[in-house]
């Protein structure tokens, strides 16, 4: 049986859950004070939405979204580029054993939920839904 590469059996462990955590807490400081060069990155703001470290601790897939307007995935390229040096920063910010390698990605979570509001808002299904609240059949 094949087990996902960065969870064990039954999930992340409390190790890994308080380790993102931490990570993404002292990421989303890092982030916040730090000024870029890099054109993706200038004048952007950014949310660190979750860290996910590795059983092992030394690697973690970062998930980011952008506040407001902006493309993600432009975001999470920006910030690989600059992985290093936020990796750098966060040394100096935790106290692990070891500092992950970071890998960043674009969360598509708030996009899935605007969308499934945009659905449940249209006209049909808000009838679906009054049927249902005035006794009609239900399943």
């Amino acid at each position: 049986m094949a087990r996902r590469h960065n969870q064990g059996p039954k999930g992340p462990t409390q190790r890994q859950l308080r380790a993102g955590e931490l990570i993404r807490h002292a990421l989303s400081d890092i982030i916040a004070r730090e000024e870029f060069r890099d054109p993706d990155l200038t004048g952007q703001l950014v949310t660190v939405t979750e860290v996910r470290p590795s059983p092992d601790l030394r690697s973690a897939k970062v998930y980011i979204a952008p506040m407001g307007e902006g493309d993600g995935d432009r975001l999470a390229a920006g910030l690989n580029r600059c992985a290093g040096f936020l990796r750098g920063r966060l040394g100096h910010q935790i106290d692990m054993k070891f500092t992950p390698e970071l890998r960043f990605h674009r969360d598509d979570r708030y996009d899935t939920a605007t969308h499934i509001d945009a659905l449940l808002s249209r006209p049909e299904v808000q009838q679906d839904l009054d049927d249902d609240e005035d006794g009609g059949e239900s399943w």
